[in-house]
Parts: structure tokens; C-alpha cells; sequence
């Protein structure tokens, strides 16, 4: 069941922008040539536009370079505020329209304040701001009352820098949260699995291994026996595989196994599972033999299916049960015809992450996706090992 998803739109492009860190985005030097770009018309419109002062061909040059810089802004935020600061200084100094090569001052502030810390921040406006008004003063007291109402401007930036990097911050620490949890989901259903596991397969291998050696030494000591060497050879080489499975086994699962015991569930479980989430339960699986790690995985896979279904789906939706054997594999669907996850979930729950770890574990696979008409749909398919006929019988 492949997922088709839309292109991302504008607010959330933008959103994807805000919540990024600037120095680790992929193309910093394209995007910010790009943006540089976008400055500099909007400087020249403003150096354009202003008929009594507009720059000459020295003051279009500063201009330019002020601009130009912007696009190392990232890397070297510190060095860009410093060489645009004095192109700008340059070009107040000669008299140009001094509301122009602002938009360049105000987005190298915000680079500084967005990718720095506040103390650092805090230094580079009231430098930056003392030494424009100083600068400023030798033009007369009016251009320096320009430069104090510029300055708002300026100081605006920096707040918006550092607001938007302490938003930045909390972002990262959410995901760090978030990816821990997952972690810990993860070896949580992990250790379960090796529970069950280990329930399943030690008695069954201690059996094994007791009743081969056994009928080994019968074979070796009775004369009257077919050959005899080589029906004990075959025992005991059953014995000893069984022996050193067992032994693997537990000193693997031993050191993930918790300390909970519980009977191992398997489909015979599902009846009762699906009747307390009022749901509807349909099986095809008469005749067909289910090894009972497989059917632990279905019932996990189902009530985690369940509980998303009650959670997410509503009150009035119908939650669909259906589990039947074809083409080698036990196929489980749970569909729902409710709303499905919320809009804003973009990322897969831990519930579904565990579903996963659980189909894995014997060699199947979990997809999860909206329906086309509709709700939310969980299809997993685990693999049913072929019996011989010796098994059979």
C-alpha cells in the first residue's frame, strides 16, 4: 500500500525554513546567493527611489558590496557584519539615500542573533548601533536622529534572531526527547519479543535435545538395532545442535530478557481481543498451521492496531479485523473508517514502531497508511514456514 503525499506548501516550506538550523542547511551558499539576490533589488528600488539623494556611482558600488557580502552570512556571520557595517558607513558618509542599505544591515543582524548567543547578540547591536551614530554625527545632529530611528529597525532584527534561535533550541530538545522515547519504546518491545521468544523455544529445545540423546544411547547399546553407528552418529549430532541453540539462545536473550513472565498469546487470543474494542473479526485460517511466534507476533501487531484504531479513529467509526493465510504468509488488515491521525502528525508513533520490530522478529513486514475512502489501515504479512510431510503427519 504505497502513500502518496502532496508537494509541501508555502507555510509549510516557511515552517520547515524557521524550524531548521541556518548552518546545517543543505545548500547554504546557493540559497543564500539566492536571497542576496532578493535584497539587493530591494535595496536598489529603495536607492532608486529616492530622487533627492540617490547614490552615485561609488555609493551603488557600497551598495552592491554591502549586498554581495550577504552571501556568506552563514558561515562567517561575525566577519559579514563587520565588512557590511563598513560599506554602509561608507555610503551614509557620502551623503546616499541612507534608508536603502538597510534591509542588508537588518538581515546580517538577524544572522548574527540567529545563529549565536545572546551575549553576543547583545555586543554586536550596541557596537554596531554606537557606531553608526557616531559615524553619522560628522552629517549633523538630523542624520544622527536618522540613525537612532534606523535603529529600531536594527534592534528589531536582533530580537527576532535570538527569539527564533531560542525557538530553534526548544525544537531540537522536543526531537532529542522524542528520538529517546523511540529509543526506549524500541528496546522495550525488543525485550518483550525476547520474552517470548525464549518461552517459546527453550522448552521445545531441552525436549528435543533429552529425547534424541536418549534414543541414542538406546541404539548404541542394542545390537539388534539397523545400524546402529550410524542412526547414533545422526542422534547425536541432533543433540548436539539442539544442545548448543539452547546454549546460544540464552546467553543472547539473557541479557535482553526482563523479569516478566506471562503466557505467550497467539490467535486464539484474537477472538477476545477484538470483541473488548467492539470491533469486527474476520479469520481464514482453518487448516493451516501457525507456529506460535508467529501468531504472538499477529496478536502484538493487532492489539497495538486496536489501540491506535480507539485512540485515533472516534466513537462512531468501524474498526475491521481481518487475518487469513495466503500465498505462504498470515496477512493481517485493521482498517478504520474514522479521521485517522491527527494533520499534524508527520512522523510514525511509537506504537507503530513497534509494530514493525514485532514483524521483523519473524521475518515479516507492517505498512501503515490512510485509506483511500477513508480512516487508517495497518497490513502486515508474516511468513509461514512450510511443513514437510513428516511434520505434517
Amino acid at each position: 500500500m504505497a502513500e502518496v503525499t502532496d508537494p509541501p506548501s508555502a507555510a509549510e516550506h516557511v515552517l520547515r525554513v524557521l524550524h531548521q538550523d541556518p548552518l546545517s542547511a543543505a545548500h547554504p551558499t546557493r540559497n543564500d546567493a539566492a536571497i542576496a539576490a532578493g535584497v539587493a533589488l530591494l535595496c536598489g528600488a529603495l536607492a532608486y527611489a529616492d530622487t533627492a539623494m540617490r547614490p552615485d556611482a561609488l555609493g551603488w558600488a557600497l551598495l552592491a558590496c554591502s549586498v554581495l557580502l550577504l552571501v556568506w552570512r552563514r558561515r562567517h556571520p561575525l566577519g559579514v557584519v563587520v565588512a557590511v557595517v563598513a560599506c554602509v558607513a561608507s555610503y551614509q558618509l557620502l551623503d546616499n539615500a541612507h534608508a536603502a542599505p538597510v534591509p542588508a544591515a537588518i538581515l546580517a543582524l538577524y544572522t548574527v542573533a540567529a545563529t549565536g548567543t545572546v551575549r553576543r547578540t547583545a555586543a554586536v547591536g550596541v557596537c554596531v548601533v554606537g557606531f553608526a551614530a557616531s559615524a553619522m554625527s560628522s552629517n549633523g545632529v538630523h542624520r544622527v536622529l536618522d540613525v537612532l530611528r534606523t535603529s529600531g529597525w536594527l534592534v528589531a532584527a536582533l530580537v527576532l534572531g535570538v527569539a527564533v534561535r531560542n525557538y530553534r533550541a526548544y525544537l531540537a530538545e522536543e526531537s532529542s526527547r522524542a528520538e529517546q522515547a523511540n529509543d526506549r519504546r524500541i528496546g522495550e518491545e525488543r525485550l518483550r519479543i525476547a520474552r517470548d521468544l525464549h518461552d517459546l523455544l527453550a522448552h521445545s529445545i531441552t525436549l528435543i535435545g533429552v529425547r534424541t540423546s536418549i534414543a541414542a544411547h538406546v541404539l548404541a547399546v542394542d545390537p539388534d538395532r539397523l545400524d546402529r553407528a550410524a542412526i547414533a552418529e545422526a542422534l547425536d549430532s541432533i543433540a548436539d545442535t539442539c544442545r548448543e541453540a539452547r546454549t546460544e539462545l540464552r546467553t543472547t536473550l539473557t541479557v535482553l530478557r526482563a523479569d516478566e513472565r506471562g503466557p505467550l498469546p497467539d490467535l486464539a487470543g484474537l477472538s477476545d481481543l477484538v470483541r473488548t474494542a467492539e470491533a469486527e473479526l474476520t479469520m481464514d485460517t482453518d487448516g493451516v498451521h501457525v507456529p506460535p511466534a508467529v501468531g504472538a507476533a499477529a496478536y502484538r501487531i493487532v492489539q497495538e492496531s486496536l489501540t491506535n484504531a480507539v485512540r485515533h479513529a472516534g466513537p462512531a467509526a468501524t474498526v475491521r479485523v481481518r487475518v487469513a493465510a495466503a500465498d505462504g504468509a498470515l496477512r493481517l488488515t485493521v482498517s478504520d473508517d474514522g479521521r485517522g491521525p491527527g494533520a499534524g502528525s508527520t512522523t510514525p508513533g511509537f506504537g507503530i514502531v513497534g509494530m514493525g520490530e514485532r514483524a521483523r522478529s519473524v521475518g515479516g513486514t507492517v505498512r501503515t497508511g490512510p485509506r483511500s475512502g477513508g480512516g487508517f489501515e495497518v497490513a502486515a504479512s508474516l511468513p509461514l514456514p512450510a511443513r514437510s510431510p513428516e511434520a505434517s503427519a
